[in-house]
């Protein structure tokens, strides 16, 4: 089974994820933590060709054998994700290592382009939309307040206008994936109307659909 869970920054795909994949006992994985490791890579001095990168069971994120991990969550990867993820030498090497990774088991992977590039035979894909607004608040709450919203938000619109005009798998919807907006919804209900989706499916599955 192969979950792909697709949608702006602070949409919810990570909590949304990683409740599904506990619910039903499958991996987990975070796709844009894998751009910011490469930024960590990069920043070190490290080349392209002399990064690897690699993800274990439980969310370690490891550069060259190095967990990066406790690195990666900060404002200033946040951006650089997304700033390395127009080069195609960067995503033709992470999407060559998701469907590695995707290939060893029952997943739910998260990110940008998971439904429409990564994994566009998933079994069941979801994108999670929310206004900016909204994400920014969010965004300021995770952070314990210690953000300014304004600043937030436009930190926010100016990702949302780089991952929706890359000319390499842009930001959008896959033709077949089902749309949640999460502006009025809270947490429990997407993670149960995703969890549904997901049933659904399995359902299918036992039938022979």
């Amino acid at each position: 089974m192969r979950i792909a869970i697709d949608g702006p920054a602070g949409a919810g795909k990570t909590a949304v994820g990683r409740a599904l994949a506990r619910e039903f006992g499958y991996r987990f994985v975070s796709t844009g933590k894998m751009y910011r490791a490469v930024a960590l890579a990069f920043d070190r001095g490290l080349a392209l060709d002399a990064v690897r990168i690699d993800v274990t069971e439980d969310e370690r994120f490891f550069v060259n054998g190095e967990d990066v991990t406790d690195r990666l969550h900060t404002p200033e990867y946040d951006d650089k994700s997304s700033q390395v993820a127009v080069r195609p030498d960067v995503r033709s090497m992470l999407v060559a290592r998701q469907r590695e990774i995707a290939e060893r088991g029952d997943i739910v992977m998260e990110g940008r382009d998971i439904g429409t590039v990564v994994l566009p035979d998933a079994d069941v894909k979801l994108f999670l939309l929310a206004s900016p607004e909204v994400r920014a608040a969010r965004r300021v709450a995770q952070r314990g307040g210690t953000d300014k919203y304004a600043a937030t938000l436009r930190e926010l619109e100016r990702r949302d206008d780089r991952d929706e005009g890359r000319a390499i798998a842009p930001l959008k919807a896959a033709r077949d994936a089902t749309i949640i907006d999460t502006d009025r919804k809270t947490l429990v209900e997407v993670i149960s109307a995703a969890s549904n989706l997901v049933r659904e499916r399995l359902e299918k599955r036992c039938h022979g659909g």
